[in-house]
């Protein structure tokens, strides 16, 4: 589904990205980790075309994608949950899934009841404004929104941060379900290493823009994997 080759990226005269290679296939979960600061987020801004990568290859489905901007990259099948959330504070719970519709066509545009099925404390406030909503309730909303447009790629950052144990569960739930209906490659940034090992199947770890360590949950230790993100 995703194959990324050597992939850079600049912030003005600061490289962040060194050379990234990453693959993600469906029906699997591909967790990036590592320490604050080693270019995470980076990542996933290149990859949904947030911020446009300085070099390097993104191929989705076997087309080239590289240097498209995010709305075209979420025409193409790229969901993304950014870090924070960024929900819309003044749009109702409803408007703020409807602005998935502007990536499908007119005849697809409608809230699939399995959003609600996923996320139940959504249909209840539908009419509840964003900003009004936890921490734990926007970040199921934030996810929700990605899912409205049928991504075939789902980007999540950090979707654990400041967020309540009971909705952490809830939402690892709703990571596992979507990647055993094997629609979808989910590519995950988690600090929460409890979290993304018992999700992952695939691991980059990254330090210093660049990746240290990667390999499948088979051929990585946890032990060992532990200690590279904690480094």
């Amino acid at each position: 589904m995703l194959d990324v080759k050597d992939l850079t990226l600049h912030y003005g005269g600061s490289q962040i990205l060194n050379g990234i290679d990453l693959q993600a296939a469906p029906g699997e979960v591909t967790c990036v980790m590592g320490t604050n600061g080693v270019g995470k987020t980076s990542l996933l801004k290149a990859l949904s075309g947030t911020h446009r990568a300085s070099g390097g290859t993104v191929t989705l489905d076997g087309a080239a994608v590289g240097h498209l901007a995010a709305h075209a990259l979420a025409r193409r099948g790229v969901g993304y949950v950014p870090q924070g959330r960024d929900v819309f504070p003044l749009l109702t719970v409803r408007e703020n899934l409807e602005t998935g519709f502007a990536c499908l066509p007119r005849a697809e545009r409608n809230i699939p009841g399995e959003i609600f099925e996923l996320f139940p404390i959504l249909r209840d406030f539908l009419d509840r404004r964003g900003g009004d909503l936890s921490g734990g309730q926007q970040q199921q909303l934030a996810i929700a929104r990605a899912l409205i447009a049928r991504p075939r790629l789902l980007l999540l950052d950090e979707p654990t941060e400041g967020i309540q144990p009971s909705i952490i569960q809830q939402i690892g739930e709703v990571i596992g379900y979507l990647r055993d209906q094997g629609r979808m490659a989910i590519v995950l940034v988690e600090q929460y290493f409890s979290f993304a090992y018992d999700l992952g199947d695939h691991f980059y770890v990254l330090e210093r823009g660049a990746v240290r360590l990667s390999g499948s949950k088979r051929e990585l230790d946890r032990s060992g994997l532990l200690a590279a993100v904690s480094i």
